[in-house]
């Protein structure tokens, strides 16, 4: 395919996600991920995924595209803003990440990438590919980063020097040559606040993150009947992942209000008091996070992270 073919798609790709909500989106050549593949390896081998097991399966699909989709050749690396202004109005409240102040993100950025590739197929022609919203082997920080809408900070968030790092990140796997973008300069510089910020030292070297000591690892991935006692009195009153690594961040200064109505927080859950939030029933937890990230930690979980925190 001539260069300027491969310009044309690409910027009718790009246009197209805009338009379907997505603040930026990048082209890298699908192939496999040699560098990345030895640093999960030793990462792995450091038990840094602690227990979640899925990070350990499907490796060989994790750093190859082409074993997820056959004669892969592009991977569209896209951003989406979940960020906002609103805030839990009890200061005293058990505090839960903004990201799941809405509805389900797999949901809904599912939807719009399944229409992205739609208008693919309809627009450029016979493309094969298949659509990806962190629920599958798909190593997509590097995606982000070797596609310039994002460096991959010290935090190992993506950051983008507009915008900042509240966003979800997706992506699309296809058998169409696109001109790819290049990656984007490392602007983090000697900051080291968000190192020094985090309350379990998760991040154990910059650019490296012990995921089996971060609060978000304790509170949503961690299934244990109890947490451990070492961690009391270090999670600043998160109940559900935790955010402070990007709170501190200066390049999210930058952040702007989201225009998603999908994920905007219900007023019920931001009026929650602290007492509520201790008292929950499992009637009122399934009425007011239906379709909610909180799903993921279920009654029981949310009711283990909440009495953690006042013990």
């Amino acid at each position: 395919m001539l260069n300027v073919e491969r310009d044309k798609n690409k910027l009718l790709i790009k246009q197209e996600a805009q338009r379907l909500g997505f603040s930026y989106a990048g082209i890298s050549k699908a192939q496999f991920l040699d560098k990345e593949a030895k640093q999960l390896d030793a990462w792995l081998n450091k038990n840094m995924h602690g227990k979640m097991d899925y990070m350990a399966n499907h490796f060989d699909k994790r750093t190859n595209p082409a074993l997820l989709v056959p004669g892969a050749k592009s991977v569209v690396s896209l951003l989406f803003n979940y960020y906002t202004e609103k805030k839990q109005q009890d200061a005293s409240a058990p505090k839960i990440s903004m990201y799941a102040f809405g509805k389900d993100y797999h949901i809904v950025l599912k939807k719009k990438l399944k229409q992205l590739l739609s208008f693919i197929q309809t627009e450029i022609g016979e493309v094969s590919g298949r659509v990806f919203v962190d629920s599958a082997p798909v190593l997509e920080k590097a995606w982000a980063t070797k596609s310039g809408v994002g460096w991959m900070g010290k935090n190992a968030n993506i950051i983008n020097p507009k915008s900042g790092s509240f966003f979800f990140l997706a992506e699309l796997i296809l058998d169409l040559e696109l001109e790819p973008d290049g990656p984007m300069k490392d602007y983090c510089g000697t900051c080291t606040a968000c190192i020094d910020a985090c309350p379990t030292d998760a991040i154990v070297n910059p650019y490296v993150v012990d995921g089996s000591k971060c609060i978000s690892y304790f509170t949503i991935e961690l299934k244990d009947e109890a947490l451990p006692n070492e961690m009391k009195g270090r999670f600043e009153n998160y109940a559900f992942g935790c955010d402070i690594c990007q709170q501190v961040c200066p390049w999210n200064s930058f952040s702007t209000q989201h225009s998603e109505p999908e994920f905007n927080p219900s007023e019920q859950m931001l009026n929650m008091t602290k007492r509520e939030w201790e008292e929950i029933t499992n009637d009122v937890f399934n009425n007011i996070f239906i379709n909610s990230p909180l799903k993921r930690t279920k009654h029981k979980g949310l009711q283990r992270n909440i009495s953690f925190l006042k013990s």
